[in-house]
């Protein structure tokens, strides 16, 4: 899936502005902070937002034409770096009201809007997009565990958005999301990655798997993280760190790229979405002819 972006689930991955700040467990070990650290400007993640490059913000005109040209839909994360529902003063409304016209105006790119704060989503939505929110819209909420669940999955299903999605990464703890997965179109789910990284036990994963799979709703597995679900083989770890889970299910430290993203062998990529955007891509070329 991924073309200019390192994230398995998208095309491309748009930041107009950066900086951001913890709200939620799942910001415990932030990637984003770390990358702020080491590119020398920690400040975006003690207080302070900034707007990325005109040239940053042109990029999704070039991949709009691209995909007008291939005839096909393209996958843009907005945004990595920061929040777009973030409520810091220093984002202005002129910030939102441009980019909510720069969705508008690349109408061949499913814009992907992922957040920690859903909850402001009904106050800057109608900011961004006054005369209605766009199809090509995607609204995801970030739920790691199930109080996030029971407080934001509501939020995210009161948008005016015909996409909502679910990201479950990194993943705390188990999750019951069947009072609301009918409503859900995508649910991503991920273990933790990096130094600090919690592990995540395989039957969280399963469970939100069968879930998916009873409600229609699409299943994208996108990584163990750092720590893999132990094979019942002998000793083929070496001296690798375990974790040992109170029901005897034991996780190991491998690293991300060695663990993965395959479970019970099998690699999960949304198919139920998968399969409903191929009819959208269908409907979409039978008009154009």
């Amino acid at each position: 899936m991924a073309e200019n972006s390192s994230i398995e689930w998208t095309n491309h991955t748009l930041n107009p502005w950066v900086g951001c700040a913890k709200v939620s467990p799942a910001c415990d070990h932030c990637y984003a902070e770390g990358w702020a650290k080491r590119a020398g400007t920690p400040e975006l993640w003690q207080g302070q937002r900034r707007r990325t490059s005109a040239a940053n913000w042109r990029q999704p005109l070039k991949w709009n034409r691209e995909a007008q040209a291939a005839g096909k839909r393209v996958r843009v994360f907005c945004a990595s770096l920061a929040d777009v529902f973030d409520n810091h003063p220093a984002i202005t409304d002129g910030w939102r009201q441009d980019l909510g016209a720069l969705i508008r105006a690349t109408p061949n790119l499913d814009w992907l809007l992922l957040s920690k704060r859903i909850g402001n989503a009904g106050r800057y939505l109608p900011l961004m997009f006054p005369d209605g929110v766009p199809e090509t819209v995607w609204l995801g909420a970030t739920v790691c565990n199930q109080a996030e669940a029971v407080r934001d999955i509501p939020k995210l299903l009161a948008a005016p958005v015909g996409v909502r999605f679910l990201s479950a990464e990194p993943l705390l703890s188990s999750l019951d999301l069947r009072e609301w997965l009918a409503r859900i179109d995508l649910l991503i789910v991920g273990g933790e990655s990096g130094g600090q990284a919690r592990p995540m036990h395989p039957d969280w994963v399963r469970g939100l798997r069968d879930q998916c799979a009873i409600s229609g709703t699409g299943f994208f597995f996108k990584q163990w993280g750092a720590w893999g679900e132990a094979q019942p083989t002998a000793s083929p770890y070496g001296k690798a760190k375990s974790f040992q889970w109170s029901d005897g299910t034991r996780s190991v430290r491998l690293g991300k790229v060695a663990a993965g993203r395959l479970l019970d062998g099998v690699e999960h990529n949304g198919e139920a979405l998968l399969r409903l955007e191929a009819e959208r891509q269908a409907e979409c070329s039978g008009l154009e002819r």
